[in-house]
């Protein structure tokens, strides 16, 4: 009997190592419900912008989107979301390559003379909490 309470005070610190996080995302200021919202989750900074760790296609209502990326381990991430308007599953530009889609990155990264950087956009998640973004289309 004495084992019992160290058994569950041990299984219940391995459970907390491995806790799951979330990260609730709010996008606003959508110039329509138009198109769809692309988001796409990223994990490092080799791949942001490039491949996703989570992605998904979004219905716009009432000109935002709110969704939630569940169960994310422990780690840094960063968002970014761009207005797939014309739904081609890809951000259009013009010929000098500037977007025509609006866009937006988690903390609001700026995208000055280029995209928003992974060290302005990324953010870290741990301890099994839900993180909350709220990221303002440009």
């Amino acid at each position: 009997m004495k084992l019992l309470p160290i058994f569950l005070s041990f299984f219940c610190g391995i459970l907390s190592l491995n806790a799951q996080n979330n990260i609730e995302v709010e996008i606003t200021d959508f110039e329509s419900d138009k198109g769809q919202a692309m988001i796409g989750l990223y994990n490092t900074e080799n791949s942001f912008l490039k491949k996703e760790f989570k992605g998904k296609q979004l219905k716009i209502q009432d000109k935002k989107v709110m969704f939630t990326f569940a169960d994310i381990p422990e780690g840094n991430y960063a968002i970014m979301v761009f207005h797939d308007e014309d739904k081609n599953n890809e951000l259009t530009t013009n010929f000098l390559g500037i977007p025509k889609e609006n866009y937006g990155a988690s903390n609001n990264a700026p995208s000055k003379f280029g995209p928003p950087k992974w060290k302005d956009a990324k953010f870290e998640v741990k301890n099994g909490k839900t993180l909350k973004q709220k990221i303002m289309l440009n």
